[in-house]
């Protein structure tokens, strides 16, 4: 279903725009949250949007109040829709999972919190992969969502339904969080901009773990404003996350002077193995760079062969922990047993999904006696040559560039019956995780698959704490005519 067309300063405008309607009286907090709400009823056939705000209006009506107060607000009334593991007050935060049905968050994660500091409207939760676990969004205990590109086709996960969000134009931007390619896969499967920030660059405070030493909160969006804009939000320490960095954001978005003696590292280990499609879209971006006034040329990182392996080995036995709090007795459904022990025994069962119950007992394997020092110690010993390697190409390389994804968005249910093909569709962008560095999947361009036109992303990575430096290559390649994400045809 298509959903209605909007005025340019309502919901599918940027949120720059929208900010900057709402701060010059040209339009109304409420407005726009109305508009937006409009939008995502009308689009509940891609299963987006698992929850909204029941204060979503009284949110928008204070923002107004905080206008007229004179507060300056650089979200001012933006409508943002957040991943359903980002804890808002007063909402339902489920995780995408059975377990958590019922939940109503009491407090709002940092990044949440700092939205609705900066004027934004958190209007709905998103829908997910449980606990973060896929690379699809077909694991949710809520349905699949839908890609609105191809609805017989996956968004990516574990973020898809933020990134439907904002590729269906239900929000200009939205909130995921990136494991080993949440954000920046899906991003590239539903044509939008999607970035996972240096680890500790954005809080964890209120993000619902699943992998601790990997997870990271990061953004979607439509330009690379917008993305500027939102991180100059969300960034910066938070005492409330140990893992937390004292870096404050500096984000703007760059313009084609900023590509002049760029210095582009094409990893080679991620050139083999792409469709036709995705080979052509990476060859005409790195011939639009040089264009530019970039220098480009091949980087080998052999130590990436084993970065699924290691990944797989650090984020299993890392969830089995995280999520052994879940077990009926204090939040969430709880299964009746016989004594506690039955009673937690059926509420993990019943309560979570094939592929959490596979992870957990995959990560408790690793970590069981005997076993740690050859899975889980050897696997962080891997993890810190990766990040060694990355370090020696910055040297000579100001971004690193790859594929964000080998193919284009698969059909539903190709992959749901083989673990091993799903854990590897994530063989671009897991290694980024691991070292904890920030990259940003960029819309590029399209492979045509049984005639529909289906979005190709790029993947550019940085050095830690140079975050700043993707957002400017965004903006850069906008100015070239390179990067031009839209509202997906029909919405």
């Amino acid at each position: 279903m298509s959903v209605p067309a909007t005025p340019p300063t309502s919901a599918t405008s940027s949120a720059a725009a929208q900010a900057r309607a709402v701060q010059s009286r040209d339009t109304t907090p409420q407005d726009l949250t109305a508009a937006t709400l409009a939008r995502i009823e009308a689009a509940r056939d891609l299963n987006a949007v698992l929850s909204v705000n029941p204060h979503a209006a009284a949110q928008a009506a204070q923002v107004q109040a905080r206008l007229d107060a004179g507060e300056p607000l650089p979200l001012a009334g933006v409508p943002v829709i957040v991943k359903d593991n980002i804890n808002v007050t007063g909402t339902a935060t489920t995780s995408g999972s059975r377990i958590l049905r019922g939940y109503v968050s009491p407090y709002d994660a940092t990044a949440a919190a700092r939205l609705v500091q900066a004027g934004a409207v958190i209007v709905a939760k998103a829908n997910m992969d449980e606990f973060a676990m896929g690379s699809s969004t077909e694991n949710s205990a809520y349905g699949p969502t839908l890609n609105p590109h191809d609805p017989a086709r996956v968004p990516g996960g574990s973020s898809g339904g933020s990134a439907v969000a904002v590729a269906a134009g239900l929000s200009a931007v939205s909130l995921g969080s990136d494991t080993g390619g949440s954000v920046r896969q899906p991003a590239a499967f539903t044509g939008v901009y999607g970035l996972k920030p240096t680890y500790g660059r954005v809080s964890r405070s209120g993000l619902i773990a699943y992998a601790s030493s990997l997870d990271q909160i990061g953004p979607f969006a439509r330009s690379a404003e917008d993305l500027a804009l939102v991180m100059n939000v969300i960034a910066g320490h938070d005492p409330l996350d140990a893992t937390s960095l004292h870096a404050p954001p500096a984000f703007t978005a760059g313009t084609p002077d900023d590509l002049r003696g760029l210095r582009v590292g094409v990893i080679t280990e991620s050139l083999a193995g792409n469709t036709p499609g995705v080979e052509a879209t990476l060859n005409a971006t790195l011939d639009a760079l040089r264009g530019a006034g970039a220098t480009v040329a091949e980087v080998s990182l052999p130590e990436l062969r084993y970065a699924i392996a290691a990944y797989y080995l650090i984020a299993m036995p890392e969830a089995s922990s995280n999520l052994a709090r879940f077990d009926g007795m204090v939040y969430g459904q709880r299964a009746p047993g016989s004594d506690v022990t039955e009673a937690m025994t059926l509420t993990r069962e019943q309560g979570f999904g094939p592929e959490v119950q596979r992870r957990i007992l995959i990560g408790t394997y690793a970590l069981s006696s005997g076993y740690y020092d050859a899975y889980y110690s050897k696997a962080m010993k891997v993890r810190r040559l990766i990040a060694d390697r990355f370090t020696q190409a910055f040297g000579q390389f100001d971004v690193l560039v790859t594929p964000t994804s080998p193919f284009p968005a698969f059909r539903r249910g190709e992959k749901t019956s083989d673990p091993l093909a799903m854990y590897a569709a994530d063989v671009d962008t897991v290694a980024v995780n691991l070292a904890g560095l920030p990259a940003l999947s960029v819309p590029a361009g399209f492979e045509t698959v049984d005639g529909t036109p289906l979005p190709v992303g790029i993947q550019f990575i940085a050095p830690a704490l140079h975050d700043e430096r993707l957002v400017q290559v965004a903006g850069a390649l906008e100015g070239i005519g390179l990067a031009q994400p839209q509202v997906a045809p029909g919405y």
